[in-house]
């Protein structure tokens, strides 16, 4: 963030110097090209901050990503969803209607990210909601998965079962 407003400030000195040195009309047209290449510098600046503070907060060798998908329709309407890593509460997240409505539409939401050693770890996921014929349902599902180099991603999926006239959740890694 110091280096942002360092930029910034030096940006705005640049800025109003050359306003400065040239004449009135000169200044309001050249100002107007300096203010649109200041914003995109910034929104680049930005950008490039928010990679480098991603690559630094969570390297790729140490990286885990879950998300959350569903392919549900009548038999749970989910509330919230709870994760933990070896016994470790990591998220909680409480679901809007707007929200299912765009994981209904096929959407796929990261809810957690964060680093793990390598080796084994055991990840848990309680999901709670409406259940079949409007009750209150609550269950986990959990899975073992090795952590090695390289970044790890684990897939919830919430699935009706038809046989069962139930939901089914499945935890799976991605390749």
């Amino acid at each position: 963030m110091k280096i942002l407003f360092r930029t910034l400030f030096l940006l705005a000195c640049c800025l109003s110097l050359s306003t400065w040195a040239a004449g009135p009309a000169q200044a309001d047209q050249g100002l107007d090209k300096q203010v649109e290449s200041l914003k995109k510098a910034v929104i680049e600046l930005n950008r490039e901050l928010f990679i480098l503070e991603e690559e630094l907060l969570f390297p790729g060798n140490t990286q885990v990503s879950v998300f959350l998908s569903l392919d549900i329709g009548t038999y749970f309407k989910l509330d919230s969803v709870q994760l933990q890593i070896d016994n470790k509460e990591l998220s909680n997240h409480l679901y809007t209607e707007r929200e299912l409505k765009a994981l209904q539409r096929g959407g796929v939401q990261r809810i957690y990210l964060g680093n793990l050693k390598a080796g084994t770890h055991e990840l848990v996921a309680f999901f709670t909601g409406v259940g079949p014929k409007g009750r209150d349902y609550k269950r986990g599902a959990t899975v073992s998965f090795e952590k090695g180099l390289g970044p790890k991603y684990l897939e919830l999926k919430i699935v009706d079962s038809a046989a069962l006239q139930q939901p089914d959740f499945e935890i799976r890694e991605w390749e």
